[in-house]
């Protein structure tokens, strides 16, 4: 398939610079930012304490400031900006939004280029990296979104509501959004427990239908049981965060599983690096 490319016009950059913006950033965020240079990039999160995931974003080298620039919801970003500001404390460190003419680009298909980042989640995601400017666009933000939900990749505000879920619930274990090995950072003592403990029941996962899905957020029943909520989707394909013990257990019974009238089938991501729980626990 040709590369397709597109601005995100839905995401904007913080710029985060300073003596102090690495180690600032690898105390705070759940993803390692310590090796980031101009092909590469991370994905990660800002946690509460309880490791539930505020804000889940990108993290870029900025060449020019020699620190960071941090791409994020643009609903989120003057709130993400402020919290990372409460932080700072001493740190030497500006926290700043950057010009709306810097851009986050994502390109996915054949022939990519190989000094641009790709996106860290999964390889066929394609790239994903910051331009200042104006870049030709030969798909649209719709195109990207449809390309996001074939490969079974959640997005926030769309597929998980920030506060709500811990980073296993929207399977950022397996998209490389947690440095188990990197050390401490806000929530990762919850994180690290619920990895060793394998306590997470809710995931997000594929689902599909013979027709058009139900809309963003509509409940998901085995029985009159909820086992989850639906996610965004295009056409009979989607995503649903889902409790998957309740839903195995559905299966077993021969339970299908149902949202406003629709049936859906379950299935697991081919990269997850979770399965579903064995019927005896």
């Amino acid at each position: 398939m040709a590369s397709q490319s597109t601005i995100l016009t839905s995401r904007r950059l913080v710029k985060v610079f300073g003596d102090d913006a690495q180690e600032f950033l690898q105390n705070l965020v759940s993803c390692d930012v310590s090796t980031l240079d101009a092909t590469t990039s991370a994905f990660g999160a800002l946690l509460t304490p309880q490791g539930k995931i505020l804000w889940d974003f990108f993290v870029f080298a900025d060449e020019e400031t020699g620190g960071f620039l941090i791409d994020v919801s643009a609903d989120e970003m003057e709130a993400f900006a402020k919290r990372l500001g409460f932080y700072k404390l001493r740190a030497k460190v500006t926290i700043e939004p950057a010009e709306e003419s810097f851009r986050v680009v994502a390109q996915w298909g054949d022939d990519l280029a190989e000094d641009k980042p790709r996106d860290p989640r999964h390889a066929e995601m394609g790239l994903r990296y910051v331009v200042n400017g104006e870049v030709e666009q030969t798909a649209s933000e719709a195109d990207y979104r449809t390309h996001r939900i074939a490969l079974g990749v959640p997005q926030s505000g769309q597929d998980f509501q920030l506060t709500d879920v811990f980073p296993h619930d929207t399977d950022m274990d397996s998209l490389n959004g947690i440095a188990f090995t990197k050390g401490c950072f806000i929530g990762q003592e919850v994180v690290s427990r619920m990895k060793h403990r394998g306590t997470a029941r809710k995931r997000i996962i594929q689902v599909s239908a013979t027709g058009d899905l139900p809309a963003v957020g509509s409940d998901v029943l085995a029985g009159e049981k909820s086992v989850g909520a639906l996610g965004s989707s295009v056409g009979d394909k989607g995503l649903a965060l889902l409790r998957l013990d309740r839903v195995k257990a559905a299966m077993d019974a021969g339970v299908p599983l149902m949202c406003d009238g629709v049936e859906l089938v379950p299935v697991i991501q081919e990269w997850a690096g979770f399965d579903w729980p064995s019927s005896d626990k």
